[in-house]
């Protein structure tokens, strides 16, 4: 016996693997979203370095050579 239905038992079937899928990149682009918005540190960024302060500081006449060069000697002992 022939079944008419042309396949649309298989195509209808898969609808509610399909709604999973769509409902799971919606809520991840929504975090994404979130994510990005909140400014969360970024890959490349990078917290200042003691030794990055010193050397600005020093840049800025805010230290003396000495002061510099004691301080730097501070830094790397540790």
């Amino acid at each position: 016996m022939m079944h008419w239905d042309y396949g649309w038992g298989m195509v209808f079937g898969l609808g509610w693997f399909a709604m999973i899928i769509f409902w799971a990149l919606l809520i991840l682009g929504i975090i994404y979203l979130v994510k990005l918005i909140a400014g969360s540190p970024k890959k490349g960024d990078k917290e200042e370095t003691a030794m990055d302060i010193l050397k600005k500081r020093y840049a800025k006449g805010e230290i003396s050579k000495e002061e510099f060069e004691k301080i730097k000697d501070d830094l790397t002992k540790t």
